[in-house]
C-alpha cells in the first residue's frame, strides 16, 4: 500500500514516527510518503517538507505568511496527484489537513484522520464537513467518542493516547544523571516568548519561598538561551535545561505547568502539578468567549473533574502558587489523592493497549475491506 501522511508540527511528527513502525510491521511493503519532521524521517518514510516550513502560529504571523501557506497547499494537493496514495493520513494540525481533506475526498482519495481536532472546545461548526470528507476518524481522548456519536451521530473509533506508550518508554530507557543534588520542582510555563513572559516571572518569584528545592525550566527549543539569561539572573535557585523536559520530569517532586499537552505529560509521569493560565485581557476575553470547556487542563477535561489546580488569569498569583505548590510538595493526603486519580487517567488512556499499533491495526483493516 502507499500512505502519505501529513503532520505540521513537533508533536504530530512524533505520533507519526510511532505509527510508520506499526504499519510497517503490519504491511511489510509499505511505501511512505510524509509531511512530518526527523522521527517520520528516521522510520523510513520520504521526507517531502518539514514541519519548521508549515508552523506559524497566531493571528498575526498567519496572516504575514498566507502567501507561504497557499503555496504550501497548493504544492501539497500536486505531490498527491502525482503519487497516488491508496490512503492519504493526516495528523492533528486543522487549518491544512482540513482543507487538503475537503480537496482529497473531491479526487476520490480514502481520507483517514489521526488525533481529530479539538473542535469539542471551538470551531465545532467545522464537523459537519469533516463528517462528509473524512473516511476513518481516529480519536485518542476518551469523551471525543461520545462526543461525535451524541452530537453529531458519527461513529468515530478511540485508539487510546499516543503519549502514554511515548512516556512508558521513556521512563524504562532514560539514562539522565541527577540534574540537581536538590528535590527538583519543574517549570513548563510554554514555547512562545510572550506566553513565557506573561508566566515565567510569576513562576520564578514562587521559588525565593522555598530554597531548599532548585527549580528548572523547561527551555522551549526555539528561544535563545539568553533570553532565560535574563529572565533568571535575580534568583538563585533556578536554572534550565534544554531538549531534557522528559529528563526534568521524572526527576521532579512537584511541577508547575501551562495549559496544553504538557499538563497531560506531567500526568503521565505522575507528578503533582498546578497548571498556570495567563494571556493578555483582550485575549483572554475572546478566548473565554469562544471556547466552550469546563476546564483548560487536559488531565481534568479527560477526567471530567478537577484533579489538578487551575489558576487562570487573576488567578495566577505568586500568594495562589506558593500555597498550592506547598501543597502538592507537604501533604500525604494531596498526593495520595493525586496518584489514585493519575493512575485512573492513564488507565483510561491506554484501554487495549498501544495507541499507535491500534490505529495502524484500524488503518489496515479499514483499506483492505
Amino acid at each position: 500500500m502507499k500512505y502519505y501522511i501529513i503532520a505540521g508540527e513537533a508533536s504530530g511528527d512524533l505520533h507519526g514516527s510511532n505509527l510508520i513502525t506499526e504499519l510497517k510491521k503490519l504491511d511489510t511493503s509499505a511505501t511512505i510518503r510524509c509531511w512530518g519532521g526527523d522521527k517520520m524521517q528516521q522510520t523510513g518514510a520520504e521526507l517531502v517538507k518539514h514541519y519548521r516550513d508549515l508552523a506559524f502560529m497566531g493571528f498575526t504571523e498567519v496572516l504575514m505568511n498566507l502567501r507561504t501557506i497557499f503555496k504550501n497547499l497548493a504544492f501539497c494537493k500536486e505531490d498527491i496527484l502525482q503519487n497516488r496514495p491508496d490512503a492519504l493520513i493526516l495528523i492533528d494540525y486543522p487549518g491544512f489537513n482540513l482543507r487538503i481533506a475537503k480537496w482529497a475526498k473531491k479526487q476520490g482519495i480514502k481520507v483517514i484522520y489521526y488525533i481529530s481536532p479539538q473542535v469539542w472546545a471551538w470551531k465545532e461548526n467545522r464537523v459537519k464537513m469533516m463528517k462528509q470528507t473524512i473516511d476513518k476518524m481516529l480519536v485518542i481522548l476518551p469523551f471525543e467518542k461520545e462526543y461525535y456519536k451524541n452530537k453529531w451521530n458519527w461513529e468515530v473509533e478511540y485508539v487510546g493516547h499516543p503519549l502514554v506508550e511515548v512516556i512508558e518508554r521513556h521512563k524504562t530507557d532514560s539514562k539522565s544523571g541527577p540534574l540537581s543534588g536538590k528535590p527538583i520542582v519543574a517549570l513548563l510555563p510554554g514555547s512562545r516568548k510572550q506566553e513565557i513572559l506573561k508566566k515565567l516571572p510569576i513562576m520564578l518569584e514562587v521559588s525565593r519561598s522555598f530554597p531548599g528545592y532548585q527549580f528548572i525550566v523547561a527551555k522551549a527549543p526555539g528561544v535563545e538561551e539568553q533570553f532565560y539569561d535574563d529572565l533568571l539572573k535575580p534568583y538563585s535557585n533556578v536554572s534550565y535545561v534544554s531538549n531534557q523536559t522528559y529528563d526534568l520530569l521524572l526527576q521532579s517532586k512537584a511541577a508547575l505547568v501551562t495549559s496544553g499537552t504538557a499538563t497531560l505529560e506531567t500526568a503521565l509521569f505522575e507528578i503533582p502539578e498546578v497548571v498556570c493560565y495567563k494571556g493578555s485581557y483582550l485575549s483572554y476575553q475572546i478566548g473565554k468567549r469562544l471556547v466552550k470547556v469546563k476546564f483548560i487542563s487536559l488531565v481534568n477535561l479527560i477526567m471530567d473533574k478537577l484533579v489538578v489546580k487551575e489558576l487562570i488569569q487573576d488567578d495566577l498569583t505568586t500568594g495562589n502558587l506558593e500555597k498550592e505548590l506547598q501543597q502538592l510538595l507537604t501533604s500525604e493526603t494531596r498526593i495520595s489523592e493525586l496518584q489514585k486519580d493519575y493512575s485512573e487517567l492513564k488507565d483510561l488512556l491506554s484501554k487495549g493497549g498501544n495507541a499507535s499499533s491500534k490505529a495502524a491495526r484500524s488503518i489496515v483493516d479499514f483499506l483492505a475491506q
